[in-house]
């Protein structure tokens, strides 16, 4: 507990540093940065607080047993954990440390596509006063990270990316049934009802998928459905404030769009936008690259579609892009049905002050998480945090975060 303490207390006196290297990283805006160091600076504060907290259960047995009967928990040894490119300190932070706390070793990957800051956090580690061994850093692809999940020694495997790389790590993981915890992305829906507050679900959608990350964010509200009540007047503002959304140098504190993380994400982000009208959508404003930005990247306008089907490509396959999708609905039932025509379920929000509403829909939403009336993920790290559906399974946050990282011993004494 008193080292992830001094853990936590090196990350916030390097704010800056591991900010800046997290724009360096993935292209991130230096307003976004600072603020994820801080989440994974709070995550590490929190789970330093639980890590001399583990504790097991006596059970009672029948008497005349005369039985001592205890259950205690027990890290799993040795934990893979591999880090998303999109957020690699916030996973840190989500992973490393409860997985620390926990009693665990741990074999640290990050994506070859950022690994600055986490080398940053490895110096920290070291500097905490963490022994040698306990945390080990691999860098390297697609070949490291099949190794590292393979490994006979490593007895749990915790993973942030997409479907398609988890079904590889499962496969994988299946030979010797190692465990694994999966959060894979999503689809989230905004569900929009005349009686919420417009100006703030205008934000968190738009706002949020055009500059947190340029999109790029497993439980982003991409898909904003709104009532067709206030459709009109929500598009309207979405628009107005998209359209002050210019693009820029991530390095600048003025720019709130940088760019995507690769060409190849950009130009598969430029080829949903470009198939969107074909299967109905309505471009309400960007769908193009911006030719005002003077800084180096891979940058797409923040992108906004109407009246889209909640069938087609864009309503239905996570995008990872600031490409923002509007869909109509009538009535409580039918937003329902939209919000949960998705394999995904990673998140679900809602905008409305009908609290009996409120307790119907996190019901009925298929989701790890139903935020309401501006709630948001991961900020909150007393809570859990994970999907359904090939939003994968397990969950990040809170005690059970904590508890996916240790096992349980039943121990009996006649």
């Amino acid at each position: 507990a008193r080292v992830l303490g001094r853990l936590a207390a090196l990350m916030e006196r390097d704010t800056d540093e591991l900010a800046r290297l997290s724009v360096l990283d993935n292209g991130m805006t230096q307003v976004m940065s600072r603020p994820l160091v801080e989440i994974m600076t709070g995550w590490t504060a929190y789970y330093a607080g639980w890590a001399d907290k583990i504790e097991g259960r006596v059970t009672s047995v029948p008497a005349h047993q005369r039985e001592l009967a205890y259950a205690i928990p027990e890290p799993y040894g040795v934990v893979g954990v591999i880090l998303t490119w999109n957020g690699p300190v916030v996973s840190v932070g989500m992973k490393l440390i409860p997985a620390l706390a926990a009693g665990n070793t741990v074999v640290l990957k990050p994506s070859e596509l950022t690994p600055y800051a986490t080398e940053h956090v490895m110096r920290l580690v070291r500097e905490a006063g963490i022994p040698q061994g306990v945390v080990n850093l691999v860098l390297g692809g697609a070949e490291a990270g099949d190794a590292l999940v393979r490994h006979p020694l490593v007895h749990k495997v915790s993973f942030t990316g997409g479907p398609a790389t988890a079904r590889k790590i499962l496969a994988a993981c299946a030979e010797s049934l190692k465990p694994a915890v999966l959060e894979l992305g999503g689809k989230s829906a905004n569900v929009i009802f005349p009686d919420g507050d417009l100006d703030s679900a205008v934000t968190s959608s738009a706002g949020t998928v055009c500059c947190m990350l340029a999109g790029q964010g497993c439980a982003i509200p991409t898909r904003m459905l709104v009532h067709s009540d206030v459709y009109d007047e929500v598009a309207e503002r979405v628009v107005a404030m998209v359209s002050a959304l210019h693009c820029g140098d991530p390095l600048d504190p003025a720019t709130l769009v940088g760019p995507v993380v690769t060409r190849a994400a950009q130009d598969r982000i430029l080829g949903m936008i470009e198939r969107a009208p074909i299967q109905g959508a309505t471009l309400l404003i960007g769908g193009g690259v911006p030719h005002d930005v003077s800084a180096d990247g891979f940058y797409v306008e923040p992108t906004v579609f109407g009246e889209v089907d909640p069938r087609s490509e864009l309503g239905q396959v996570e995008v990872f892009g600031p490409v923002l999708s509007l869909m109509r609905f009538t009535s409580e039932e039918e937003a329902i049905e939209m919000a949960n025509a998705t394999e995904y379920g990673l998140a679900s929000y809602v905008y409305t002050n009908d609290v009996g509403r409120v307790n119907r829909l996190a019901m009925q939403l298929h989701a790890g998480g139903v935020y309401v009336n501006g709630a948001q993920p991961v900020t909150g790290y007393e809570l859990p945090f994970g999907g359904v559906g090939i939003s994968g399974f397990g969950r990040e946050g809170g005690q059970e975060g904590l508890f996916e990282f240790l096992r349980t011993k039943a121990v009996a004494v006649a």
